[in-house]
Formats: C-alpha cells, structure tokens, sequence
C-alpha cells in the first residue's frame, strides 16, 4: 500500500505495521511474552520505505527507556550529547524530557523494546537520570551489540525479530537473577497513565513513603522528578489526540486534566517547543509511531483493550 508520509513523499508500509487514520504510517507492535512483562513494555516493528535521497524529518519524545536495533537506515539525532550520526546500530534511548529531533534518510527498519520504569536500574544498575535525552550504544552496559545485528539478519519478519530479541533479553534476565523493578515505580509508571493530574503529595502517602523517597526513586527510574513525569504523560495522551491516534472517547478527559486552555498551551509547548495548533497541523510520522504504540500499551495496561484487538484509531 503506498500512502504520503509528507505532501509529494511516498512511504510504502508493510502490510504487518499498517496507518492510522491519517495516512500515517503505525508501527507493527504488541505486548511481550508473559514472563518478560514485569521488564518489557512493548515490543515494535517498524518497516518503512523512502526515497534513497529523501531524509524525513521527525523527531521522538518517549516516556521510557527504549532499546532501539536500528537494522537499516542513516539517522541523525540531537540529542544531551549534541548531534549524533548512526547508521545501523544497536543502541539504548534515555528517557527523553522534551521533544527530540531527528532526521532519517532513505529507508529505515527498526526494531524496538520500551522498557519498564525501573528495568533498566534492575537488570543493569542503570540510573535513568543519567540518560535523559541521550543514546548510547549497547556496550555501553556491557551488551553486545553487534552480535544483536548479526543474529537478527539471519531472521526475516516482525514475528522472528521479536523472537530473537526476547530471546537474548531473556537471557540477560535469567544471568542477573530475574531481578524485578522497584514496585513503587511500577506503581507510578501505572498512574501516569491512568490519572496524571494527581497530587503526588496523596500518591506518596497513600504508599506509605515520603515524598522525598518518591522523588529519589522516580528520578533513578524515569530520569525526572515526579511532577515532570506527570506531564510529560498528561502532554503524550493529549499529543496521541492530536495526532489521531488515541481513544475518541477519552477526548474530554483528557481536557479535564488541565486546569485551563493556558496551562496546556504553556506544558504542551514546554515538552513539543510548538502549541497544540501548530503540532496538530505538522506532520510527524515517527512521533506517531511512538505515541501509537504508547497508546495500545496504556490502553492495555488500563484493560481498556484486549491485546490483540483493533485499536479505537485503526
């Protein structure tokens, strides 16, 4: 199927990944196996074909580490670090505390695990704080990235990508001592999604911890302070909105978690660096592929969707 990512670019989309109701093209993703979900999040699939002398320009803010294969693709990123060109590469995204800019040129595969708040510090003694806004290669923590490549190439297809890499992940599980993430994290990771406008003053007391011990944990597990996270997450599902790729009906609930149009504008502007206008009317295909995948993984999360089922967007 060949549809426009931009007015006069074509992108042909695996029939596996699919569009939204935009014409924008969604990655092929789902919820991982049972015994890998107290780490993984989600796993995706993203085929996408360009023009060999066509670089997209786009850009990704995330609300969760993501390990990231890219098997194909010349990509730039600006990131905490300054500007980094990669080509393939297995590599890990920091969580991320505004919009990120990124360029891709030609045709582009990647293959994606969104992690959960508090696995990278659990398997890895990694400290999120220290990765915001940045990437860094798997021998960062002692991965090992090309052997990732490689083993992938000898695949083809969504289902046996997904196989290899839940595979290796599981290995690392099981050599660390099936380590689980801290479950006030989980617990936090869990409202965001459901009631981001709470007070985390009644979140931390209804826990029975100090604020001060929420801060020190929410800042090792998703790199922010409590407050940010919250709307980083209320922005995410108002941006889902925006981009067509969220439940209709949730649409006034999530107005309703803003005290007024000025404090939206303000925090949206804050994380995009554009006001809701201007972000509904600009194109950005790999943003919606993140926040399309954010959504089904929120929705499940909420059982508010069976895994599996077609999404309200689809």
């Amino acid at each position: 199927m060949l549809k426009s990512i931009k007015p006069g670019v074509n992108a042909l989309v695996k029939p596996e990944a699919g569009l939204s109701r935009g014409g924008q093209p969604l990655s092929f993703n789902l919820a991982p196996s049972q015994d890998l979900s107290p780490w993984i999040a989600r796993l995706y699939c993203t085929p996408v074909e360009l023009p060999s002398d066509y670089t997209l320009q786009s850009g990704l803010l995330n609300d969760t580490a993501i390990i990231r294969i890219q098997l194909s693709g010349d990509w730039q990123a600006l990131t905490a670090d300054g500007m980094m060109n990669l080509g393939p590469a297995a590599l890990v995204f920091g969580t991320q505390s505004r919009f990120m800019p990124v360029w891709v040129k030609g045709s582009f595969l990647s293959i994606g695990v969104a992690l959960r708040a508090g696995a990278g510090h659990a398997l890895l003694g990694a400290d999120a704080s220290k990765l915001v806004d940045r990437i860094v290669h798997f021998e960062h923590f002692g991965l090992d990235g090309p052997g990732m490549l490689e083993e992938l190439r000898q695949h083809e297809g969504a289902t046996a990508w997904f196989k290899v890499v839940e595979d290796r992940f599981r290995a690392v599980v099981e050599r660390k001592g099936r380590p689980l993430p801290d479950p006030v994290s989980a617990a936090f990771e869990a409202l965001s999604y459901s009631d981001p406008s709470v007070k985390i003053t009644d979140f931390a007391k209804d826990i029975g911890i100090s604020l001060r011990t929420l801060e020190r944990l929410v800042r090792r597990d998703f790199g922010l302070t409590p407050k940010q996270v919250m709307m980083r997450a209320r922005a995410l599902d108002m941006a889902s909105h925006l981009h067509g790729v969220a439940d209709e009906e949730e649409a006034e609930e999530l107005m309703l978690r803003y005290f007024d149009q000025a404090q939206m504008t303000r925090e949206f502007t804050q994380l995009f660096g554009m006001s809701p206008r201007k972000f509904m009317a600009t194109p950005n295909p790999l943003l919606t592929l993140t926040l399309e995948s954010r959504q089904a993984k929120r929705l499940e999360a909420l059982e508010r969707l069976t895994p599996g089922a077609n999404r309200p967007w689809q």
